[in-house]
């Protein structure tokens, strides 16, 4: 079975679902997830994870996003982007730079978003966007966010280009009206490129035609979903006995609820564990280590 990462091209006008779809087709296999679902209208960086690197999906979402967005001025629809319909719209006034930079500043730091009707969150076990193309809006519960850089790129007289920095959860079609709103229009999203998931990166992206062509060379580590843990080394029957479900007592200081990257001899990956109670407990396991491939001796040492 194929595990590891594929940093996808998402192209505008495919579903992320059709990406995985698309891969399935690819490498003949069903384990497939993607990391952070883009609009269909969006394009750019979709991690997609296969085989035992699935388990790893969590991790891949944590990391921090960058996205350069198009905010049209003067219309705002019912999905928050160009594919929606018109729901408001409003006179287009010329803004200066002084205007732009001091609204776009403001939203630096943390604050609360409430998700969109029309997203991808689970209500009751169905999507929201279901429930609002049937007219069923439900009251949704803000969320934490942060956006930890937001700037222009470009501005005419009906559009503002920005490139946005931001925490996983954050929903740029509803920044973007948000962005309006202080500027003193109605808008919406009309375009979303996102560059950034984490440590992977829009330079490095491939096509699905490229991936076609030859998978195994685009094919990603599954370790380069937790490279940012921090680093638990062990000897192989530590190792044995964590991935075997059996908490663990390790020498050295452990935080306690601590994600560790588990690690034998500081190259072979066990898997993802966390700290509980001074002791070691399996979280995400993709490697049980066979002692025959160790030398007794030097684990023992």
């Amino acid at each position: 079975m194929t595990d590891g990462i594929f940093n996808v091209l998402k192209p505008p006008g495919m579903t992320s679902h059709d990406v995985v779809g698309a891969l399935r087709r690819i490498l003949q296999m069903k384990k497939i997830g993607h990391a952070g679902t883009l609009d269909p209208m969006a394009a750019g960086v979709l991690p997609v994870f296969v085989g035992h690197a699935t388990r790893f999906l969590e991790y891949a979402v944590e990391g921090n996003k960058v996205y350069r967005a198009v905010i049209t001025f003067g219309v705002r629809t019912d999905t928050g982007d160009a594919e929606g319909n018109i729901v408001a719209t409003s006179p287009v006034i010329t803004l200066s730079q002084e205007k732009i930079t001091h609204v776009l500043g403001s939203f630096i730091g943390p604050s609360q978003q409430i998700p969109p009707m029309y997203s991808a969150i689970s209500y009751n076990g169905q999507k929201l966007y279901k429930l609002a193309r049937k007219g069923i809006e439900i009251e949704r519960q803000p969320r934490d966010i942060y956006i930890y850089k937001l700037s222009a790129v470009d501005y005419n007289i009906n559009e503002l280009i920005v490139d946005v920095e931001c925490s996983k959860g954050t929903f740029i079609r509803t920044l973007s009206e948000a962005i309006a709103t202080k500027l003193g229009m109605e808008g919406t999203m009309s375009f979303l490129l996102r560059r950034q998931v984490g440590d992977f990166l829009l330079e490095e992206a491939h096509t699905l035609e490229e991936i076609a062509t030859d998978y195994p060379h685009y094919l990603l580590p599954t370790e380069l979903a937790i490279k940012n843990l921090p680093v638990l080394e062990v000897n192989v029957l530590q190792a044995l006995r964590i991935a075997q479900g059996v908490a663990t007592t390790i020498a050295g200081g452990l935080e306690e609820g601590k994600l560790y990257k588990l690690l034998i001899r500081g190259s072979v990956v066990v898997g993802v564990v966390q700290a509980k109670a001074g002791k070691v407990c399996a979280k995400k396991i993709i490697n049980i280590p066979q002692k025959r491939e160790f030398d007794w001796h030097e684990d023992n040492n």
